[in-house]
């Protein structure tokens, strides 16, 4: 049992790509992480359903990422498999109704948003600039301070490890700030989002407004994992963080952004040590000056 037998046994399995030793730095926005021991692309359900079942029987721990956007792996990186949605997930289909979509989570969240924008459909232009894939904004549920993605979705569909398909409907799903209630350990597989017809003049309009406010209070183009804290309660992160002092912070190649200081950035040398320091820096001052208990946005892998 193991990872070399998991290998083999992916190895020859259709609709699947395996490989070895991974560099997870090619796969973060961050482009930090060393190795996982395996790196596993699924291109259709019943190649990740055998490929879980493999990698259980084998007692290989998994885990299922998207393109990284809002994970930060440790430089020894990960000691098990890393499973990602391939082919059949990247698909588009859009209801007779001409109003809704359903997408595959494997699908980048940047094409629903212009798929939207061609069909003339409205409800994504706060979601323009945000990068990823769908799975990992439902995961989230991504969005701006105002709106997010949750509110559009009508049903999702997941894979259970061990049981199959499940449907939730989008009141079955308790959606909060940056939080989606769905089983943490299910797959979520396709969503079905509901939106409303407009101009595409009106919907570039409201990108373009979007896209700009971003690009003016975010570090765009430069390695990061986003909003590295979730906002408290009538609070925001950014403006405490400021308040400190802590723009421009540094430890090795890892530095609070001196645009907006909720986003730590790799200025080219960061390892994940680094930026994990920044971060225990940042939490740590903010409970000292504001008795604020700081929850992190970015998720850890191989930690």
């Amino acid at each position: 049992m193991g990872v070399f037998n998991a290998f083999m046994s992916l190895s020859g399995m259709i609709d699947t790509d395996v490989t070895e030793q991974e560099k997870l730095a090619r796969h973060t926005s961050y482009r930090i992480g060393g190795k996982a021991d395996l790196f596993v692309t699924c291109h259709s359900y019943h190649s990740l359903r055998r490929a879980i079942e493999v990698l259980a029987r084998e007692q290989v721990p998994w885990v299922i990422i998207g393109k990284g956007s809002n994970l930060l792996v440790a430089d020894d990186g990960y000691r098990g498999a890393v499973v990602t949605l391939g082919t059949e997930f990247s698909r588009f289909v859009v209801g007779e109704d001409g109003c809704t979509i359903t997408v595959g989570a494997g699908a980048m969240l940047a094409r629903l948003v212009n798929e939207a924008l061609s069909r003339g459909l409205s409800g994504l232009e706060f979601a323009v600039g945000i990068p990823g894939t769908v799975g990992g904004a439902v995961s989230m549920n991504a969005g701006s301070r105002t709106d997010w993605i949750g509110s559009l979705i009508e049903d999702v569909v997941t894979y259970k490890p061990g049981e199959g398909i499940r449907h939730y409907a989008h009141d079955d799903i308790v959606w909060g700030y940056r939080t989606c209630g769905l089983p943490r350990d299910e797959i979520v597989l396709e969503i079905t989002l509901s939106l409303k017809p407009a101009s595409k003049d009106e919907i570039r309009a409201k990108m373009e407004r979007s896209l700009t406010r971003r690009r003016r209070t975010q570090p765009m183009g430069v390695p990061s994992c986003g909003s590295v804290f979730r906002n408290p309660p009538n609070r925001s992160v950014g403006a405490m963080i400021e308040e400190c002092g802590l723009k421009g912070f540094s430890q090795g190649g890892a530095e609070v952004s001196d645009i907006h200081a909720n986003f730590i950035v790799n200025k080219g040398t960061a390892t994940a040590a680094d930026v994990a320091a920044v971060i225990q820096h940042v939490h740590g001052k903010i409970k000292e000056t504001y008795g604020v208990e700081l929850q992190p946005e970015v998720k850890f892998l191989g930690f």
